[in-house]
């Protein structure tokens, strides 16, 4: 979709940011209060993964919060200099390690948090910003000048299949990654756009363009064939989707579109979160792809950045207590609701058939696009 056919979308959009909405009464909960910041949270199921500044250095730590009450808590590295930027998939933490003169990915499993593995670390380059799915890791590497996309295969510890995904000029950052596709931000036409690519076959990649429209698209974040991005096309960062099933020919259309910034999006089944200043601080919003609905997470006077959700489970960084801690939130209730399966006759694709699609139906009535026309009616 053309950013210049959303105009409509905009003027709803623009009518429905007048109105202030009101976070919903799900019970937020500290994670861990420490005078030590703690910053860019991740999490998978019930664990939450951050970077804690402790005596000096980042190291990275977590908790299980299972019992939300009660958590339990874990160092998952601790060591000279600093690792930060942990992500984590399963049973399986990842992070980038500041080692003697540059940085590098490393990582480690929660039934044996001493084993720390190393995944890339070529003396003289950085490897940094991690992201992982299942036993795939993705990261930008900068080995050959500029950043490009690695990956790796650490299905065995011991012998980690790396392969490259951008061997491309400029620079290839913040990269991404569900089953088999990541995605990143990409340098090369002077600005930032959002590229994709299917790894299934390392020897043959064909590189996808997701979002490439003026100024930045950028930080994405992907879930099944949904991308999501910050994008700066109007001005402000909005937030942006796409869908893919057909990379070739995506299909573009706006979260948000308001005089306000929202950044650092990230994504799980049908749900969106992000960062978003509209009412003068920082505040947690979501958005829920079955519904089409915008609600708001948190809205504590202090700042909330930097999100991550899975599940119904959303965490991100808070400084209400003076220092940066971790918050969480385990979503439920009408703002959560997702679709259990497809109706035919629901044309557009809210879960429902109704008047709405009644609608849409009426308003293409009689039209055809046979070639030749005169077959359209025989």
């Amino acid at each position: 979709m053309q950013k210049k056919q959303l105009t409509n979308f905009v003027l709803l959009l623009t009518a429905l940011a007048c109105s202030t909405i009101q976070a919903g009464d799900w019970a937020e909960f500290a994670v861990d209060i420490s005078t030590d910041d703690q910053q860019y949270p991740d999490v998978h199921g019930n664990t939450i993964v951050w970077q804690q500044l402790v005596a000096g250095d980042w190291d990275i730590y977590g908790a299980d919060i299972t019992d939300p009450e009660n958590p339990t808590y874990f160092e998952a590295a601790e060591f000279v200099d600093d690792q930060t930027e942990p992500a984590i998939y399963g049973n399986t933490i990842v992070w980038q390690s500041f080692v003697e003169t540059d940085w590098g990915i490393y990582g480690a499993d929660l039934s044996n948090l001493e084993n720390v593995f190393v995944i890339a670390d070529i003396e003289g380059s950085d490897q940094q910003n991690p992201a992982i799915y299942e036993n795939t890791v993705v990261w930008q590497d900068n080995y050959f000048t500029d950043w490009d996309i690695f990956a790796a295969d650490i299905t065995d510890p011991c012998n980690v299949l790396e392969f490259m995904i951008t061997p491309f000029e400029d620079d290839q950052q913040a990269p991404a990654i569900y089953g088999t596709t990541a995605v990143w931000q990409n340098g090369t036409t002077g600005d930032l756009d959002i590229y994709s690519t299917d790894f299934t076959d390392p020897c043959n990649l064909e590189h996808f363009l997701v979002a490439g429209f003026d100024f930045d698209q950028q930080v994405p974040a992907i879930y099944g064939t949904t991308v999501v991005w910050d994008d700066s096309f109007f001005g402000d960062p909005d937030i942006f989707a796409a869908e893919t099933y057909e990379p070739k020919r995506p299909i573009e259309f706006a979260l948000t579109l308001l005089s306000a910034s929202q950044l650092n999006p990230d994504i799980d089944g049908h749900l969106v979160v992000w960062q978003d200043d509209r009412y003068g601080d920082w505040d947690i919003f979501g958005y829920n792809l079955s519904t089409g609905r915008e609600f708001l997470i948190t809205d504590d006077p202090c700042d909330q950045t930097n999100p991550a959700v899975s599940g119904n489970t959303v965490v991100w960084q808070d400084n209400r207590n003076g220092s940066w801690n971790i918050y969480a939130v385990i979503l439920d209730g009408s703002e959560v609701a997702q679709c259990t399966s497809i109706i035919e006759g629901d044309v557009n694709g809210d879960c429902k058939v109704d008047l709405a699609d009644f609608a849409v139906m009426t308003s293409n009535w009689l039209q055809c696009n046979l070639e030749p026309q005169e077959l359209c009616w025989q």
